[in-house]
């Protein structure tokens, strides 16, 4: 049930949403983060997301959980400098927060301080970043239990490993040594207080000790620029680099050539590989240019930036996180080889 005395102005439990989003609300509600009927939940979400975040609302309901919901707009102005007092004050006294919005450039900071009171108060929150129909209606209604399997069985591998290969047909030819100090972390859509997670879920990630080598983007780059480029594979953008910092981006599309490599210069470790993760969602079948969707295609995919140094131990910062993902990935672990083109040669 909505707590009405400080939920937003527009109650979602009114707004009109397509049917076909309940399966994956359902999916999100009940399996990702197993809301009880006892629990308290921040839902955030804007004009854009307010379908999908009405069929989370009615699952919520149908759940016997309690709610506040909050819609950006009516707080403030876009693009958000900061996350509105309102929403972080109802966090405070809330088990679970789902964020369900179209990110605008800009505003990295304001989630950043939605996910510090998460990681402090130890919640289960569902980032669902740039969710659409198309993830609603794809990774959303993936078997999380066997996105699970199939994650634990590479997390245990690659905790062991000293090294991780990667190569495609398209050019990639990287290789990336591990440091034993950093904790790899599973985010397969069961979500715990541990660690939050995105959804769709599907990834094991850690902070790489050192990547070198050639990155060919034939999926998406993350962040803003995922809305403004979308998919790739017609134009992808090719990257080179050399102790774990990126020393070359170029691509037939300029503009995208240009705004990435502004995008990872922005402070003195926007250019620093803080993220190597493998893909596990073996239920997404295409890379749809959604970067929330498609950071869990399998396969590799790093990221740039702010190496998420709480969950990792890596003791770096940077204000900027983007993604970068390929396609149709060989990959090693060690010498033992756990994908060929694209396909886990280990089952569920």
């Amino acid at each position: 049930m909505a707590l009405q005395d400080i939920s937003s102005p527009t109650a979602l439990d009114h707004v009109q949403f397509d049917p076909e989003y309940s399966i994956g609300a359902r999916n999100a509600v009940r399996v990702c983060l197993n809301i009880k009927p006892s629990e308290k939940v921040t839902v955030i979400t804007d004009n854009v997301t307010r379908e999908i975040a009405a069929s989370l609302v009615r699952e919520l309901e149908s759940a016997g959980a309690t709610y506040n919901a909050f819609v950006l707009e009516e707080l403030s102005a876009r693009p958000l400098t900061v996350l509105p007092a309102e929403i972080l004050a109802d966090m405070e006294s809330s088990d679970v927060s789902i964020f369900a919005v179209r990110v605008q450039q800009g505003e990295l900071k304001s989630r950043m301080q939605m996910t510090d009171v998460v990681n402090r108060r130890h919640m289960r929150h569902a980032h669902m970043v740039n969710i659409n129909r198309q993830s609603m209606l794809a990774g959303m209604r993936a078997d999380f239990h066997k996105v699970d399997r199939i994650s634990t069985k590479v997390i245990d591998l690659v905790r062991k490993a000293k090294r991780i290969t990667a190569k495609t047909d398209a050019g990639t030819d990287l290789i990336a040594d591990l440091n034993p100090d950093y904790k790899w972390l599973k985010t397969s859509g069961l979500i715990s207080p541990e660690k939050w997670g995105n959804l769709p879920g599907g990834e094991v990630f850690t902070t790489p000790g050192e990547v070198n080598g050639t990155f060919v983007i034939d999926g998406v780059v993350g962040d803003y620029l995922c809305a403004k480029f979308g998919d790739l594979r017609h134009q992808p953008l090719t990257i080179r680099m050399k102790g774990n910092r990126l020393t070359e981006a170029f691509s037939e599309n300029k503009e995208l050539e240009q705004d990435f490599w502004k995008y990872t210069h922005t402070d003195e470790n926007s250019d620093r590989v803080g993220e190597f993760a493998i893909g596990t969602n073996i239920e997404i079948k295409d890379v749809i240019g959604e970067i929330l969707q498609d950071e869990k295609f399998p396969g590799i995919h790093i990221a740039f930036g702010n190496p998420y140094g709480e969950h990792t131990g890596a003791r770096l910062y940077s204000s900027t996180h983007i993604d970068v993902v390929g396609t149709k990935f060989n990959i090693w672990v060690d010498d033992a080889q756990i994908m060929r083109s694209g396909k886990f040669l280990i089952e569920a």
